[in-house]
């Protein structure tokens, strides 16, 4: 039985783990693995989203990680991962600081149930508002309510769900609202790379280019949480080095266009499309390693154009053919 469903002792040993000690664990691997970077600013508020605990957990994780030499207090909100590297405001993912890896343990949802769910609500949200239900959603998923909490703040962060009244709703979807979203992003993310440009640590950009290259020898068969991490690097990680911290949050309300884009790439134009966008991306991490931040701004306007036309040219054909699929934790 998947997830909190079953009744094991490993289940059991883990729930009488402490929250803090997880996380503990799960920071300390991930510095030791390189996969958090040194000079990382860690947050209470964001850490404990992405190991869904409360703040509590973290801050204590953090205290014991501070006293081991692990992390350092700086003059700002936060501590840094390590003992080196000058501040690095990265939107980080649970891949970075392990929580993906705790994920794994039993009693917690998966990325691969994350990205299940994530699809079924997108089909539902595009043609409408409708009522999830958290418990209805344990049931199908076999975990608990606490993980099917996790998921849906997990949808609210990519501008798929919200919550009103005390009930979870699907946020809707439709070729306008994709558009607008789109002309968003128009106005803000060429300015913003622009400015971030010359702030932008070599580590980051080259680990960015890394995996863009890495993603590139494997097209097509690229796995969701890869088509994720590619369109976090270009659209949230490099822009969060922009020094208009208002940009930065303003953009944070566009995530719901890039998910809408993976997805109606994949279940409307079929696994093996070809799709230009690696190269588009190439361009715009090729003028940034040059120091080009001016032509990096065009590359990045010229990728959100093309995007906005196929998104809204796929997302019109898939609601002309389609009808919102029947999900257990979806209201009709």
């Amino acid at each position: 039985m998947r997830g909190e469903a079953g009744d094991t002792g490993g289940a059991e040993a883990a729930a009488r783990r402490p929250a803090y000690r997880r996380i503990v664990e799960a920071l300390s691997d991930s510095l030791a693995s390189g996969a958090l970077p040194e000079g990382a600013v860690l947050l209470e508020g964001p850490l404990a989203a992405l190991f869904g605990s409360s703040r509590q957990p973290v801050r204590q994780a953090l205290s014991e990680l501070e006293q081991q030499g692990l992390v350092r207090r700086f003059d700002g909100r936060g501590v840094l991962a390590g003992q080196a590297g000058e501040p690095l405001r990265l939107d980080l993912s649970r891949a970075q600081v392990g929580a993906d890896r705790s994920a794994e343990t039993p009693g917690r949802p998966s990325d691969d149930l994350y990205y299940q769910m994530e699809r079924e609500l997108l089909e539902r949200a595009m043609f409408g508002r409708f009522r999830v239900s958290e418990l209805a959603l344990a049931r199908a998923f076999s975990i608990g309510r606490l993980s099917a909490r996790e998921l849906l703040l997990r949808a609210k962060a990519a501008g798929l769900t919200e919550k009103r009244d005390a009930h979870w709703w699907t946020v809707p979807l439709d070729e306008r609202r994709l558009a607008d979203l789109y002309d968003l992003r128009l106005l803000l993310e060429p300015a913003a790379l622009r400015l971030a440009a010359e702030r932008l640590p070599d580590p980051v950009l080259q680990q960015a280019q890394a995996r863009l290259r890495a993603a590139e020898r494997r097209f097509p068969r690229l796995l969701k949480r890869e088509l994720d991490m590619l369109e976090e690097d270009l659209h949230v990680t490099l822009l969060r080095f922009c020094p208009n911290g208002e940009f930065v949050e303003a953009l944070g309300r566009a995530r719901a266009s890039f998910v809408c884009g993976k997805h109606l790439q994949q279940f409307l134009c079929g696994p093996g499309t070809t799709d230009p966008f690696l190269g588009e991306h190439a361009a715009i991490l090729g003028a940034l390693a040059a120091g080009d931040g001016p032509a990096a701004a065009e590359a990045l306007a010229e990728h959100l154009a093309a995007s906005r036309e196929k998104g809204c040219e796929r997302l019109a054909t898939h609601r002309r053919n389609a009808r919102p699929p029947a999900l257990a934790y979806v209201a009709d």
